[in-house]
């Protein structure tokens, strides 16, 4: 696909996706993702020609404009939106897929200062929520989700959730599952609410000696440890 083409579809995209806009006149002129988008499709074909000043340039004019800092070097495929844009950061080896939906405040960042690939692959279809980071060279599969303010730091397995700092993964199979960020799980809260059962448990079960309080008890408490081992 051309460099005019790649730009009609991500015009097209958000057209077609975003449930926010009303008219071309907003198209226009309230989507900093989008025309984040547009800089960059310009300043990375200059950059795969062999041009280095330039690019950057057109790079840092785009930056300025939208609050979006895109290495022009880095690779991004078709249809890629990034939703209000405000603060993304997508850094020089990242390598994004199509079809992938970015919020504000992400960054796709490194972890050293070392050449070579040191920013994260990112598959087709995924989600990035609202100010995650993903750092190092590592990979998010297809269909993956990452949760609002999460840091994700290892790989991520095609069609799976992250969430929390650092992310650990939440399986999920289905890959039309939606990712709703007003209900992410609080893994640190389900260990938390076992420990302080299990121990009021054992205090109650010494005090009282009835041994068959604690196996009662034992079904429940099973059951949100089982939910913290499934999440790490």
């Amino acid at each position: 696909m051309n460099l005019f083409s790649m730009i009609k579809e991500d015009f097209l995209n958000v057209k077609r996706n975003d449930p926010a806009l009303h008219s071309t006149f907003e198209l226009l002129f309230n989507y900093p993702g989008l025309w984040a988008m547009f800089f960059y499709r310009i300043s990375n074909s200059l950059y795969k020609r062999g041009l280095r000043f330039i690019p950057r340039f057109i790079s840092a004019i785009g930056q300025f404009l939208t609050t979006v800092d895109i290495h022009p070097a880095a690779t991004i495929g078709c249809r890629v939106f990034i939703d209000h844009g405000v603060g993304v950061v997508i850094g020089e080896t990242a390598e994004i897929g199509d079809d992938v939906l970015i919020y504000q405040q992400v960054t796709l960042g490194g972890v050293s200062t070392s050449h070579g690939k040191r920013h994260p692959t990112v598959k087709n279809h995924v989600v990035i929520g609202a100010g995650a980071k993903v750092l190092g060279n590592i990979t998010l599969g297809e269909y993956s989700k990452v949760g609002a303010n999460s840091v994700v730091v290892k790989d991520l397995p095609a069609h799976a959730t992250a969430v929390g700092i650092p992310a650990r993964i939440i399986k999920c199979e289905n890959k039309n599952c939606d990712l709703r960020h007003d209900k992410l799980p609080d893994v640190n809260k389900e260990i938390f609410q076992y420990l302080i059962k299990r121990i009021a448990v054992i205090e109650e079960t010494v005090k009282t000696g009835d041994i068959k309080l604690m196996e009662k008890e034992d079904h429940e408490l099973t059951e949100i440890y089982s939910t913290f081992i499934k999440s790490m």
